[in-house]
């Protein structure tokens, strides 16, 4: 009943889905922008251009948002961000088959794109009791699942039902709707962060050893999913056929696994310390990857690709309660902002570095997964003694305003 009383709990519901919807756009953005510029005529040279600036865009502009919430507040920054990223989606619907504007567009949507994952970790701790932390982290880890695959859907309808740009212009829609159901919230608009430390520097959350080490262990999984994608889309392309939705349906089974092990996770009352959580997941979910190398038969595989996905997102829900207490006062939602970076970082990376390998032969592609979260889990096992939360801020700090 955790979960019920989760939902019951004041503002939970409207923060929740005004997340959701406004982070839509982020699961749809990579397809979208890639046929919204096929569908102009556009070389793949070009649409791989301009998918990258806006990845590597949404990496660098998600911790400098952070920062600047952590200054501010949320409201004005949610809103700001939302408008100018729904300029970035705008200007690639206008011009796709711009050399100049699709890729500037796709810098600005990814540059601008409301910090809504951030803002919502952050207010968790004075939305919901205590007591019910990890079932809050763990349902905003569950919804994640919900996204991965809702976004290419969505995407699919919108295309074949009107066009890709009709999809570009829903995406600029749906952001701005998020980030405004968000901003307009009570917890939201009374939310500040506690003073800065005059110590954090420039380096701000990354002073910190301990969530240094903690993101780049993170990073290790995003580079396995990334792996874990192309693995699952070469290998529909090996069986054609013979499993209906080829590696669509892969894919799925593995999101299903995330959203039914964050459930369950969340419905458990841990002993155990959040860093001893956080590697035990991480060791977990390298288990959970390594029958993949087997390459079975289609159905088997299927079975395999639900298992994989398991323990994905407990893993980053322990690790949404590590982040809290390793960050540095006054610098949260910076640090939940490199969360999103570095795992979406060693997404692209595993990605990357898979797809050459899948050129050959797919046990190499399988290895490159396990090997991804094999060594983050491994790294937050050896780094444990150095996840101690940060020192309390001082009682009754003036917190400046605007």
């Amino acid at each position: 009943m955790g979960y019920l009383a989760l939902l019951r709990a004041p503002h939970v519901t409207r923060l929740l889905l005004g997340t959701l919807l406004g982070r839509l756009p982020a699961g749809m953005t990579a397809l979208v922008i890639a046929l919204a510029l096929r569908d102009a005529g556009v070389a793949y040279g070009r649409v791989g251009l301009a998918t990258s600036c806006y990845a590597i865009a949404a990496a660098v502009g998600g911790p400098v948002l952070g920062r600047i919430i952590d200054r501010t507040g949320q409201p004005r920054v949610l809103l700001a961000s939302a408008v100018v990223a729904g300029g970035g989606y705008a200007l690639l619907a206008l011009a796709p088959g711009s050399a100049v504007g699709a890729p500037v567009g796709a810098a600005i949507a990814g540059l601008a794109m409301p910090p809504l994952e951030p803002c919502l970790r952050s207010l968790w701790p004075d939305v919901v009791e205590e007591k019910q932390l990890d079932t809050a982290y763990a349902f905003d880890s569950a919804s994640q699942q919900i996204l991965y695959v809702a976004g290419p859907l969505a995407v699919a309808a919108i295309s074949g039902l009107f066009s890709p740009v009709a999809a570009l212009w829903v995406a600029a829609g749906l952001g701005l709707a998020g980030a405004l159901i968000v901003a307009t919230t009570g917890p939201a608009r009374s939310w500040r962060a506690p003073a800065r430390e005059q110590s954090a520097g420039l380096l701000g959350p990354l002073r910190s050893p301990g969530l240094v080490l903690l993101l780049v262990g993170l990073a290790g999984a995003g580079w396995a999913v990334g792996a874990q994608n192309v693995l699952f889309i070469a290998y529909a392309e090996r069986n054609v056929g013979a499993l209906p939705g080829g590696g669509g349906t892969l894919l799925a089974l593995a999101a299903l696994g995330g959203l039914l092990g964050a459930l369950a996770y969340g419905a458990v009352s841990w002993r155990q310390t959040t860093a001893t959580r956080t590697w035990m997941m991480a060791l977990a979910m390298a288990a959970s990857y390594l029958p993949l190398i087997a390459l079975p038969g289609p159905y088997p595989m299927a079975a395999l690709a639900f298992l994989s996905g398991i323990m994905l997102a407990p893993l980053l829900a322990a690790a949404f309660v590590l982040v809290a207490e390793l960050a540095p006062t006054g610098t949260v939602t910076e640090a939940f902002a490199w969360l999103v970076t570095l795992f979406a970082t060693g997404n692209s990376l595993g990605y990357a570095v898979s797809g050459k390998l899948a050129e050959d032969s797919l046990r190499p592609v399988a290895l490159c997964a396990v090997g991804g979260i094999a060594l983050g889990g491994l790294l937050l096992f050896g780094a444990r003694r150095w996840f101690h939360p940060a020192p309390a801020a001082p009682a009754e700090q003036p917190v400046p305003v605007g």
